[in-house]
């Protein structure tokens, strides 16, 4: 994987992107030559072009980012990848149209992107039957050897055996004399040069799955491994950059304090996030005001009650504050009590059903971002009624409020819907890891995959 802002992305993705925006530009230039070969004029300098050729790639390549392209699904399934590319050059095609006749340049004719966006989906469907295959293949996958043969190398093999996965276990070797769960391990007393077994394997990464680390690390193969130029990797650590969270049965507090992230010193960022906060949510009320205002006069007429409602969140620092959605469940709702919401909730109302499904019950919210009370990316703040007992389940939960929380977050576009305990020990997992590698790049990738969420209804709410 490579690790850009401190979030870790695959090879194969990496280099499928590089491919995709050279294509892209490709097929913006032939389509400039087949349209003015058509109207008879001189195609000109391709330097001139190179300007239009890098816009019209970078927006569909973030228009694929933002629906799903680069996604695992879709690394597996062509069929899948065919469907989320028709979308995503769509919705950059008539992104670059509307941009071109709002500043009124020249640069995107219509006949022009329409060529472009034919020559683009040929192009990028055939990349992905000619590449894909390849980019599955050990060619792009570390080769990594597992010290450990329990329960934990087990969760590893398990991890590994995933399409989707960036490494691939060439060999577990059981440390201890306690029965291996993973039958196949080889005892280390087998081998009389570890380092030298490392070698002749291949192996780019070690990983330690030790099940008892008191008094039984192999120090000193370790550090021969090391300095022979092979990476060695903690389980936790390791399943943290594999999976995108923080696994809550494997840390602990010292690998917490100990390992990169929660960086404190991070005021530029911090002020950068606030002011694209506060004109990101400007902006979004000034546009989405008149969306908010029909479906508010919808919500009071489908239903008795206000069409607005409050409700007490805790924020950061764990200060209560009150957030500002459309009313999406009858006034009734919570006559017994603060309830879980489910996915078929029979308390919805009929409008509330619509406007849930598709956010815009969510749009208020960007007056509380505008008041700084939350942030457009964040963890999802939680009721005071369900945080006291979440903080007594599950560890670690406190330290969620420790970033302002979000209208949209890493677990809101990587866990699906779900309201219980369970649940929320799988999202605080998301949380976490957005806590300890929070940076301005994690927070455009979030939101440029929300617009996944919103599409096609993933993810959490």
């Amino acid at each position: 994987m490579i690790r850009l802002f401190k979030h870790y992305i695959p090879h194969a993705v990496v280099l499928l992107g590089l491919v995709d925006l050279l294509l892209l530009a490709g097929a913006n230039e032939m389509s400039w030559r087949l349209r003015a070969g058509q109207i008879g004029i001189d195609s000109g300098e391709l330097a001139s072009r190179l300007g239009s050729h890098a816009a019209f790639a970078a927006v569909i390549v973030l228009s694929m980012v933002s629906v799903g392209v680069y996604g695992a699904e879709s690394l597996r399934s062509m069929r899948f990848a065919a469907a989320r590319l028709l979308v995503a050059i769509s919705l950059g095609v008539i992104a670059l149209a509307f941009v071109d006749f709002l500043v009124g340049g020249q640069n995107f004719w219509r006949s022009t992107l329409a060529y472009s966006m034919a020559f683009a989906i040929v192009l990028l469907i055939l990349n992905r039957l000619l590449l894909g295959g390849f980019l599955g293949t050990s060619a792009f996958r570390r080769r990594v050897l597992v010290l450990g043969a329990g329960n934990r190398a087990q969760r590893l093999r398990v991890l590994g055996e995933r399409p989707e996965a960036g490494f691939a276990i060439v060999g577990y070797i059981s440390m201890s004399e306690a029965r291996p769960v993973v039958e196949e391990a080889i005892a280390r007393a087998a081998i009389h040069n570890l380092t030298r077994y490392v070698e002749n394997l291949g192996v780019s990464e070690v990983v330690l799955a030790l099940e008892e680390r008191r008094n039984a690390l192999p120090l000193k193969d370790l550090l021969r491994i090391k300095t022979a130029g092979v990476h060695v990797n903690e389980f936790s650590s390791f399943l943290e950059r594999e999976t995108g969270r923080v696994d809550l049965d494997t840390v602990n507090p010292s690998w917490l304090i100990f390992s990169d992230g929660f960086s404190a010193g991070r005021a530029i960022s911090s002020a950068a996030k606030r002011l694209f906060d506060i004109a990101a949510s400007a902006l979004l009320l000034l546009v989405t005001a008149p969306v908010i205002l029909l479906f508010a006069l919808l919500v009071k007429i489908d239903s008795k009650g206000p069409a607005f409602y409050r409700q007490s969140r805790v924020g950061l620092f764990g200060q209560n504050f009150d957030v500002v959605k459309l009313r999406s469940m009858r006034t009734d709702a919570e006559v017994a009590g603060a309830q879980w919401a489910s996915k078929d909730d029979p308390r919805i109302t009929r409008v509330g059903k619509f406007i849930r499904k598709v956010r815009i019950d969510e749009l208020p919210q960007a007056w509380t971002v505008l008041k700084g009370e939350m942030s457009f990316v964040g963890p999802r703040p939680e009721r005071p009624e369900f945080v006291a007992d979440l903080e007594e389940q599950l560890p670690y939960y406190a330290e969620r409020h420790m970033v302002k929380p979000g209208i949209t977050g890493w677990a809101q576009i990587n866990y699906p819907y779900g309201a219980s305990i369970d649940d929320s020990r799988q999202k605080l997992e998301y949380d976490l890891y957005y806590a300890k590698n929070y940076t301005p790049f994690l927070d455009f990738l979030i939101i440029l995959q929300t617009l996944r969420v919103v599409l096609w209804s993933e993810g959490a709410r």
